[in-house]
């Protein structure tokens, strides 16, 4: 028997009938939660003690991969990096098959001056990032669905401080079998962000939360532990906690290493964080054993890691509104597993990344810098990774840096538009959502959204 499930449009997964012998494991890093497999672990998000999963063993990929990285397609690097974090569950011609879709357009590294690239991850469909996360996870729960014998609805549940939302909506619209809720802050994410999540219906639900997007993240994490809620609904997250949003993004690390490698130079990525499931990614890449001289997290006015780095203390604090707004969170969900990555030596972590933070004006004006020497339009948070970079390259001049510009700045036109004097087309993406009407629910507390939920 075949069974099939459409994602998207035209998009179908035949059922394969595999035995394996080895299968990846995930654990609880609060330890307090059995081990499960993937699956379970990407349709929970969160395991029962709160805690994120974790994959029990990172193996590390032969020499002979990076040596011969220049001579593989991206899709190609990507099914060998992930290959051991599916072992067992997707086999490998289903995998190849989701790899296909959603890789379906490019990962350019553009040098901008001496020594310094950006890595543009916006030409996807949301022009952010998150489209590869959000679009393999949506993939992986259509594929599960698939194979599944009870087709039993899930509800995915996601804040968003940006881009997460869109990226999500989009890569889980239409996907049969799934209901999408998406909680956002109220003013706190741009116009355009706020089309892409708000204006897409059919299964997908915007919630528009009177607070910041440490409020909607709490309000996620609490309902994955209400036992009313989860005995209604199956519920899974699709925010970077999960894993099967957060492990690919390591795949345009080394699409990046790929095309850097002939620089002959020691590498260094520079990562606007906010989250830190982005530059956690790229360091599982480095654990799989991509050469890598040093990691930047470069952040906005909410400090949190700076901070840790310096004083060896995690203090979570309110999160602070910024032009960066994607980056706004005051207590920074992976970092737990970047700690996890270095097992919780301070002095390990700190020979491997570096922290800074930077003000709004100190953005504004390094995207004008950027804009009047190079020609380049950087977004808000492309700036900063750039601000982390060179500040690091200062006492590191022969190494090759490459900063993350993880959105289109037309995402951020009244910010952009304040500080650069040129004209920027608004790509077919963006069109499209521009003009349709906003569609979302306000909430102001938990309760509100739970009983939206259990409605």
């Amino acid at each position: 028997m075949e069974l099939f499930l459409a994602v998207g449009k035209d998009k179908n997964y035949r059922f394969y009938n595999h035995e394996y012998d080895t299968k990846m494991i995930y654990y609880s890093l609060n330890g307090k939660a059995p081990n499960v497999g993937l699956e379970e672990a990407v349709v929970r998000g969160i395991a029962p003690d709160k805690g994120l999963y974790f994959p029990e063993e990172i193996k590390p990929l032969p020499s002979s991969f990076f040596e011969n990285i220049e001579s593989l397609s991206n899709n190609e690097i990507a099914f060998e990096a992930i290959k051991q974090f599916v072992e067992g569950v997707i086999p490998d011609e289903a995998l190849k098959d989701i790899i296909e879709d959603v890789l379906s357009f490019d990962f350019p590294v553009v040098e901008i001056e001496e020594n310094i690239g950006t890595l543009e991850l916006f030409h996807g469909p949301t022009m952010a990032f998150k489209d590869v996360g959000a679009r393999f996870m949506a993939r992986c729960l259509g594929y599960f669905s698939a194979q599944s014998k009870k087709q039993e609805p899930v509800t995915v549940l996601v804040a968003t401080s940006g881009d997460t939302g869109g990226a999500v909506a989009r890569g889980f619209l239409n996907v049969e079998g799934v209901d999408v809720v998406i909680l956002y802050p109220t003013g706190k994410v741009s116009d355009i962000q706020e089309k892409q999540l708000t204006t897409l219906g059919a299964n997908i639900t915007a919630l528009e939360v009177d607070g910041v997007f440490d409020d909607c993240q709490a309000m996620v994490k609490t309902a994955f532990l209400d036992d009313e809620i989860i005995s209604k609904r199956k519920l899974t997250s699709a925010n970077s906690i999960n894993i099967a949003r957060w492990i690919p993004q390591l795949f345009y690390f080394l699409f990046a290493y790929k095309q850097a490698k002939s620089k002959g130079k020691e590498l260094v990525f520079s990562v606007p964080s906010g989250n830190f499931g982005n530059i956690c990614a790229g360091m599982v890449a480095h654990k799989l054993g991509m050469p890598v001289k040093h990691f930047v997290a470069s952040v906005n006015s909410n400090d949190i890691v700076p901070e840790f780095l310096k004083t060896g203390v995690y203090k979570p604090k309110p999160s602070v509104a910024t032009i960066s707004n994607a980056m706004d969170v005051g207590d920074p969900s992976n970092f737990i597993r970047i700690q996890k990555l270095f097992n919780n030596d301070l002095e390990a972590l700190s020979k491997k990344l570096s922290s800074f933070s930077y003000t709004d004006q100190e953005t504004k004006e390094v995207m004008q810098y950027i804009y009047k020497e190079t020609g380049y339009i950087a977004d808000p948070h492309g700036a900063v990774g750039y601000l982390g970079l060179k500040d690091y390259l200062k006492n590191h001049p022969d190494a090759y840096g490459i900063f993350l510009e993880t959105a289109h700045p037309v995402k951020f036109l009244p910010v952009v538009n304040e500080v650069i004097d040129a004209e920027i087309s608004i790509p077919s993406q963006i069109e499209q959502v521009m003009h349709k009407e906003k569609q979302a629910i306000a909430i102001k507390n938990y309760d509100q959204f739970k009983a939206f939920l259990l409605k």
